[in-house]
């Protein structure tokens, strides 16, 4: 699918974004991201019909305050960003380091989009401060400006009156979900950071996040969680506990590109865990395999 992606993210969902909307009820019109990002699950779900609106909320303010002037000021932001690209040539790291010291100093959206697009692995860095700290990549420029603003029109033409953008934590974003919702989160993977990741301005304890979906359950609420997940022999954090009672479901996403370069063929799997009020309302069994360009991707089931 010709799906827009106007902000480079790392872990973005967008190549198994058809595994995670083949879980998706045809019956939801509203979609729910409390760890929005790069919102590749809310664009798709959009652009394929499978919901009608969406809710985007992140607790990163200057990500929202971009996928604002996104959605109403497309022109603009995409003046800004051809403006910036064009001036970097010829001196590509010290201007990355000027635009990275202003954004700290100003959070301009047009900056953040810049060094999104430049940073390495597109991925956001914060030191103790609270500033970004991520370093450019060298070997390249960024998303070409003329490919940019075509992300940036369709993805304004596709969102605009169908989303709702919300900036807070995430527990204050469930709330505002009903029975008939969707819900999706990929919150901070513990195998990546425990309780503290650089990625994001806070953390995400556990315990409370575990609070948080009994708390799902207990409204019957229908939804996805990307958790975690293995590569090879290595398992990256622990599973959800069994008395949520989630399906737990995963996702083969290709060989690791870590181990090629260290001589192993290991292959990735993300994990998916689907809450009871969802597979009642998809069917027990759910789906055993989606196809994802010219690779099968199957849904493995494991015992829970």
């Amino acid at each position: 699918m010709d799906i827009p992606h106007p902000i480079p993210y790392q872990g973005s969902k967008r190549k198994l974004v058809p595994a995670i909307l083949a879980f998706f009820p045809r019956t939801a019109e509203l979609l729910i991201e409390p760890f929005a990002g790069s919102a590749a699950v809310s664009i798709a779900a959009i652009y394929s019909g499978r919901v009608k609106l969406a809710y985007l909320n992140d607790l990163n303010e200057p990500l929202m305050q971009l996928w604002d002037i996104i959605i109403h000021q497309p022109a603009n932001i995409a003046a800004e960003y051809r403006k910036l690209w064009n001036e970097q040539l010829g001196k590509e790291r010290e201007y990355y380091d000027s635009v990275r010291q202003r954004f700290n100093r100003e959070k301009r959206p047009a900056d953040f989009l810049y060094l999104l697009a430049r940073c390495v692995k597109a991925s956001i860095r914060y030191n103790t401060y609270g500033e970004f700290n991520q370093s450019p990549d060298n070997r390249r420029r960024g998303m070409n400006p003329d490919t940019m603003q075509s992300h940036i029109f369709r993805a304004s033409q596709l969102l605009k009156g169908k989303v709702k953008l919300l900036t807070g934590d995430y527990f204050e974003a469930i709330k505002l979900a009903a029975p008939d919702n969707i819900v999706y989160m990929d919150p901070p993977y513990q195998g990546v950071c425990g309780d503290k990741d650089p990625r994001y301005l806070n953390g995400l304890s556990f315990d409370e996040f575990m609070y948080a979906l009994d708390c799902l359950n207990q409204r019957n609420i229908s939804y996805i969680v990307s958790y975690d997940g293995r590569t090879g022999p290595k398992t990256f954090g622990k599973s959800l506990p069994e008395s949520l009672h989630l399906k737990h479901v995963e996702v083969a996403a290709g060989r690791s590109s870590q181990a090629t370069l260290l001589g192993r063929d290991y292959h990735t799997y993300e994990s998916l865990y689907i809450s009871p009020a969802l597979v009642s309302r998809v069917g027990a069994a759910g789906p055993s395999a989606v196809l994802l360009g010219s690779r099968q991707l199957y849904l493995l089931e494991s015992v829970s």
